[in-house]
């Protein structure tokens, strides 16, 4: 088949507007076009009020190579792509089941290749079943009975299960698998369109029915899942030639769990972990990161500010954005995990601190949009920042950072996880809110009006007020007064990356696979999925390698 790309089309066109506009393309006779698939559809919204749909379109044709002869400049018009996935040769015997710790889209990726290449993992989970763990995050939004262990952090299906279930990415994936991330999802109940819009979303109730489906489907393939089961050490041995390598991983419970392959898919947010990663001598560096807030607008003037006169319009949905600007402190700012038609919710994954993220469900049909409005750092703003018990120049000093604001958010919030907030105008203005205006906040369990340049570095604060109004000439009533902004965004990203090398392991400890967010390898559901299928082909790598040693090895 051939794809031919970039075909616009009005909103409102003809049912059979797609397949006319392919043969006008291609000059070709209606007989000349067997047939034709969506493969692609988003839209065109530079010009309010103009807005086009865009298209990519498989086509079955009865000439193939005479229509790319003829074609040959054409660089919209190429063979569509193999998007199989194909799965590695999985090694004869081994003598240990791989485990992978963490339940999140990689840690769900990778225990699900490898149950599909017959290795049966084992999947160790601090948190809760998805279920339990819903019940006991919605009663920290309305209570604000944080559980350490089981919150919008820690428990099946990871951070991104409180989300607005984002499934797209500008990563680089040449082997398509992004495509395997999305079809399995869809095999597990997402909806099929997925495979087709160009900005493909879930929203966290779809998401929550799709982590159990796939659960059921690791668990029928061999694989074991063991909930509430927190890793608080890594035991690391040395090989016969005298390079380390994981033997086993200690428990919350006192046990230990015998392993030669570890696929560490954690999440950003297990400082503990990492602590623990750190402790046994595992390769870790500090990583940027960024911190700032949420804000929340009338998704109504969001919309309107976006598609002009076409809002509303049903295939276009609640308008998103995406913002940047580069301050004059020479500091970026930019918007972060934009939640159309969404609510803030309180993330908090540890006792004393607050934490802001966006999530929103299906339908987006909710009141308000949200985004972070975010700054970023390097490891050098670290030292900049009290370190609670954390070297400033060491690879854990930006969980100390994190950290402080954090608890600063929780003072300024009165001590109870409700959360600090600003109006966009009184933050402007450089004066605390006592009140707030027209829109209302929509994080629980609720919020204080305060100053938030309490909760946020000086240079924060500073690019944040630059970039408002800017964000504003772009989307006309970004900087509306009554907006509000709740904090402190701090969870952008890991602050750790655990370096690994060309196979996938530890640059230190051989059998240890860094996978994710929390390894510093992803940003996003869809991109985190990716690379939990990277870690499961690179532990079959490995086996089928040190399966080849011992053949070479053994006497003849």
């Amino acid at each position: 088949m051939l794809r031919l790309n970039e075909i616009k089309l009005p909103l409102d066109h003809a049912p059979d507007a797609v397949e006319q506009a392919v043969l006008r393309r291609l000059q070709l006779a209606p007989d000349a076009l067997r047939g034709l698939a969506i493969a692609r559809r988003g839209y065109d919204a530079r010009k309010r009020g103009a807005i086009s749909l865009v298209y990519s379109v498989d086509l079955d044709l009865r000439d193939e190579a005479a229509v790319l002869a003829a074609h040959a400049h054409d660089g919209r018009l190429a063979r569509t792509p193999d998007v199989t996935y194909r799965y590695l040769r999985r090694p004869a015997a081994t003598c240990l089941r791989p485990v992978v710790i963490g339940t999140g889209p990689c840690g769900l990726l990778a225990a699900l290749v490898l149950a599909q290449m017959g290795l049966r993992p084992i999947i160790l989970e601090r948190g809760r079943i998805v279920r339990r763990r819903t019940v006991d995050t919605f009663a920290f939004w309305r209570r604000g009975a944080l559980s350490p262990e089981s919150n919008v952090q820690f428990g099946e299906g990871g951070a991104g299960t409180f989300s607005d279930g984002k499934l797209y990415s500008q990563i680089s994936d040449p082997r398509h698998y992004g495509r395997k991330v999305l079809q399995e999802f869809v095999r597990a109940g997402a909806p099929e369109e997925i495979l087709v819009v160009s900005k493909p979303h879930i929203g966290t109730f779809r998401l929550v029915s799709m982590v159990e489906r796939m659960r059921e489907t690791i668990e029928a393939l061999g694989g074991e899942y063991r909930f509430e089961t927190r890793v608080t050490g890594f035991c690391v041995g040395a090989d016969r030639h005298r390079r380390r390598r994981i033997e086993g991983l200690e428990l919350a419970d006192g046990s230990t769990i015998e392993a030669r392959c570890v696929v560490l898919a954690t999440g950003h947010s297990a400082r503990d972990t990492m602590i623990a990663l750190h402790a046994a001598g595992v390769a870790l560096v500090a990583k940027p990161l960024s911190i700032g807030v949420r804000i929340e607008h009338p998704q109504s003037l969001i919309d309107a500010a976006r598609f002009g006169p076409q809002a509303g319009h049903a295939v276009l949905g609640a308008a998103d954005y995406k913002l940047v600007h580069h301050a004059a402190n020479g500091r970026g700012v930019y918007s972060f995990c934009m939640c159309p038609g969404g609510t803030v919710v309180a993330a908090a994954s540890e006792p004393g601190g607050v934490v802001t993220n966006g999530m929103s469900q299906y339908s987006r049909a909710e009141r308000n949009a949200n985004a972070g409005i975010v700054v970023g750092l390097v490891p050098e703003d670290f030292r900049r920042t009290p370190q609670a018990g954390f070297d400033p120049d060491g690879p854990l000093a930006g969980i100390g950072f994190q950290r402080h604001w954090e608890m600063r958010a929780f003072e300024a919030g009165g001590g109870s996880y409700h959360a600090p907030a600003q109006t966009v105008g009184d933050f402007l203005a450089g004066r605390a809110s006592t009140v707030l205006g027209a829109v209302v906040p929509s994080y629980k369990p609720g919020v204080i009006p305060a100053d938030l340049a309490a909760c946020l570095p000086d240079y924060a604060v500073q690019a944040i007020r630059e970039a408002l109004p800017q964000f504003d000439r772009r989307l006309r009533g970004f900087a509306l007064a009554d907006a509000v902004m709740t904090g402190v965004e701090t969870r952008t990203s890991s602050p750790v990356r655990v370096p690994r090398g060309p196979d996938g392991q530890s640059l230190n400890v051989a059998g240890l696979f860094p996978a994710g967010e929390g390894a510093g390898y992803a940003g996003g559901i869809l991109s985190a999925g990716v690379d939990g299928i990277r870690a499961a082909e690179a532990v079959v790598a490995a086996l089928a390698r040190s399966e080849a040693a011992i053949s070479a090895s053994a006497p003849t």
